[in-house]
């Protein structure tokens, strides 16, 4: 494989391992392409000696024996890597750790190698990549445009083709907005699932850090590895089960912001390449559904008001206190903003957040996901710089509620907006959902097609997502009033459950409509003889919920084991078998359905 043409999305750099090529020659070419950047993605490109470690450890392994083997990668300069300074975009604060960030660390565990330290807006302060005294980072479909921020160099670094993939942070839109002009997937975790531990912050109770990759498949694989309880970081949480898998397949409900709360910002490519994308969802299986935002954008605005500001103070206060004027402008005034809040102040509004996430809360009762754009349009380099506070801000529009409101997301490519830039939508949705989403992503992707990033490779075939996490769900077959709109049906909707498939069951039952009631119930009879086949809808339901979904059901009905006509067998219902003597016969009717619609 000619190295110097290859991608180093996973799949390019297995195949290449695969074929022969050997890990030093991989890492030799993304050191070289990252040293020739030439768009202020890098602050620190590591040398052939400070590579050596990383490089003669893999030598002594196979190819196959890490998730991530010789995975070349880039981290933003917020994060330590052991033995190599953290600037967090200032050289006055910059400091040189002794060891690794965790999430880091169990990247390189992984077999992932280090090839930089990238730019961003300074402390992680905005959404833009032009707030940093190493340059702005620049747009590589065109340098007059921003790359977003603030982990503008991570984003470029995978744009460019130098590394397979590069972590960011994302406090208020880092991990996404830069995703949406690299043309990238940006996976925004789940806060506190992926250790902060080694991470300068910026506001410590909402940070997380973030992943871009080329492919949503390879953004699975890297959080995969990177996922686990780190006890020492005192915002970490354990990965909860996802719950039912929306995008498995089938029908799924899609929120969308109301049409009259869209903004694009003048931006009619924008809004035309979102109209596209609504398309695209539906063509996936996806149901519309239109949400009042007006509650997620007032939650944006609790932002900047009070102790997510303060947090920032609080992050680098000591040295801020001391060298204040070695902050950049607008950073330092942001920073230095925080002043001016009192106790009071910031009790407010948590109060305030409180009842907006409450309003934000009851938009999910019937939704799997949410989308909406990224961010409404691109801007000039000097068009932020001239107006750095509002432009920002408007960057923000899509994104500032999100780790306020404990979701997690992720940013995909979704077309050409503003110059021919990349431009791209985010799905998210509420904690530990991640990998939903990230299939959901995955499926998308794939069907908008094209190349990945700035290269011109194209997207590679499917392949399955790696599994971090469990579902935690199971599947029931319902056959009568509990099937989707029947008076039962409320049952399964208040645990969280949703319907994944309509089918049959094998010819092997005998269907009964049982004696009392309301609301009417049928009970299915597994026969060895004379039986058929009978309506069903397979529902999937969290595990935690299942156990008191089968209390509540009456005698002679039970939960056994169902067979399907594809010959599956999950859990569902069945009933007592004595019950024939007492019921009517009903089969001929294939349904319950069927037979209420007989009956009229």
């Amino acid at each position: 494989m000619d190295i110097e043409r290859s991608s180093f999305d996973l799949t390019a750099v297995r195949q290449a391992y695969a074929q022969g090529t050997g890990v030093r020659a991989l890492i030799t070419e993304a050191r070289r392409r990252a040293a020739a950047d030439r768009l202020n993605a890098y602050i620190h490109v590591l040398s052939e000696a400070e590579l050596e470690p990383y490089v003669a450890r893999l030598e002594r392994l196979a190819s196959d024996s890490l998730p991530l083997y010789g995975l070349p990668f880039a981290i933003k300069d917020n994060i330590d890597l052991a033995g190599v300074p953290t600037t967090a975009a200032c050289p006055q604060f910059a400091y040189t750790p002794g060891s690794h960030a965790h999430v880091v660390e169990k990247l390189i565990a992984a077999g992932a190698v280090p090839i930089g330290k990238t730019n961003l807006d300074q402390f992680a302060t905005g959404l833009n990549g032009t707030r940093s005294p190493y340059g702005p980072g620049r747009n590589p479909f065109n340098p007059d445009y921003i790359s977003g921020g603030s982990s503008s160099g991570s984003a470029i670094a995978v744009a460019t083709g130098s590394v397979g993939f590069a972590l960011g942070t994302d406090t208020a839109g880092s991990g996404r907005v830069p995703a949406a002009f690299n043309k990238l997937i940006g996976l925004k975790p789940t806060c506190g699932l992926l250790s902060a531990r080694g991470v300068v912050p910026a506001c410590r109770s909402l940070d997380t850090v973030s992943i871009f990759a080329l492919t949503a498949e390879d953004a699975a694989d890297v959080y995969a590895a990177a996922l686990g309880f780190d006890a020492a970081d005192a915002y970490a949480r354990r990965a909860e089960p996802h719950g039912p898998d929306f995008a498995a397949g089938g029908a799924f409900r899609v929120g969308v912001p109301r049409a009259d709360q869209l903004e694009f910002f003048g931006d009619e490519a924008a809004r035309q390449c979102f109209a596209a994308a609504l398309e695209l969802f539906a063509s996936l299986g996806a149901t519309l559904q239109e949400v009042d935002f007006a509650p997620f954008l007032e939650t944006a605005r609790t932002l900047y008001g009070g102790p997510w500001v303060a947090e920032r103070h609080a992050a680098i206060g000591e040295f801020f206190d001391q060298s204040e004027a070695a902050v950049i402008a607008p950073v330092r005034e942001i920073v230095a903003g925080a002043r001016r809040f009192s106790a009071t102040d910031a009790m407010r509004a948590m109060y305030a957040l409180k009842a907006a996430r409450r309003r934000c809360d009851s938009a999910w009762e019937n939704l799997d996901c949410m989308l909406a754009p990224t961010a409404g349009s691109i801007y000039t380099i000097a068009e932020l710089e001239a107006d750095p506070i509002r432009l920002n801000s408007a960057l923000g529009y899509y994104t500032n509620f999100m780790n306020l409101l404990d979701y997690c997301a992720v940013a995909l490519p979704a077309g050409t907006a503003r110059a021919g830039l990349p431009w791209g939508v985010t799905i998210f949705a509420p904690a530990h959902r991640d990998l939903p989403l990230l299939r959901l992503a995955a499926r998308a992707q794939q069907a908008l097609g094209g190349t990945m990033g700035a290269t011109a490779h194209r997207l590679p075939a499917a392949r399955p997502l790696r599994s971090a996490v469990a579902s935690g769900c199971v599947l029931v077959a319902v056959c009568g009033a509990h099937m989707e709109g029947l008076p039962l049906n409320v049952q399964l909707r208040e645990r969280a459950a949703r319907l994944v498939a309509r089918t049959r069951s094998a010819p092997e039952y005998r269907f009964y409509a049982l004696p009392g009631g309301p609301p009417e119930r049928p009970g299915m009879v597994r026969v060895d003889s004379g039986g058929a086949c009978v309506e069903l809808e397979i529902w999937e339901m969290p595990a935690a919920a299942f156990g008191s979904f089968v209390a509540a059901i009456p005698a002679p009905l039970a939960i056994g084991k169902v067979k399907l006509a594809d010959g599956a067998e999950v859990p569902g219902f069945v009933c007592e078998s004595w019950i024939a003597s007492y019921a009517s016969d009903i089969t001929h009717f294939g349904g319950w359905r069927a037979y209420q619609a007989a009956r009229g």
